[in-house]
């Protein structure tokens, strides 16, 4: 399930009488629930062990730290995260990544992957430009609206 349909399915909630939805796709399953004190969606998903490739979890500490360090380099455009999750270069552990500093990509071309949810999603370069900075290292947790890559 892709972002576009589980912003869809939280609109759904949000806008009609329900108060619950649970949709199972695959091996993913996505519970939204509205809360009457605060009248908004929030999406649950079912515990999940991390991929293989993935880093233990004293990784989120260390993001923690890597996101005010991030925050002042702004010299050029900064694609952030849309979503929270873990950032991958690569489709694969044994593929090529996406992009690399250096590289001119253009508007549409995939970056890096988030999974979030046993979901990939692929982050897409909504500017075209030069990859000058990769903000996020490979198998780190990312929250919402961190920096990961500055085009310019």
């Amino acid at each position: 399930m892709d972002l576009r349909k589980l912003k869809t399915l939280i609109d759904l909630v949000s806008e009609s009488g329900i108060a619950e939805l649970e949709i199972t796709e695959g091996e993913g399953k996505v519970r939204i629930v509205k809360f009457s004190q605060t009248h908004q969606p929030v999406a649950y998903a079912a515990p999940v062990a991390p991929p293989s490739y993935a880093p233990a979890a004293p990784a989120a500490g260390a993001s923690a730290g890597a996101a005010p360090e991030a925050a002042p380099v702004v010299a050029g455009h900064t694609v952030k995260a849309p979503m929270v999750g873990t950032f991958y270069r690569a489709a694969n552990p044994g593929s090529a990544v996406f992009v690399e500093v250096g590289q001119t990509v253009k508007e549409g071309e995939p970056l890096c992957i988030i999974e979030a949810m046993k979901l990939l999603n692929e982050i897409e370069a909504d500017k075209s430009g030069v990859i000058t900075e990769i903000l996020v290292e490979n198998g780190e947790p990312v929250e919402y609206g961190q920096p990961l890559f500055v085009i310019v």
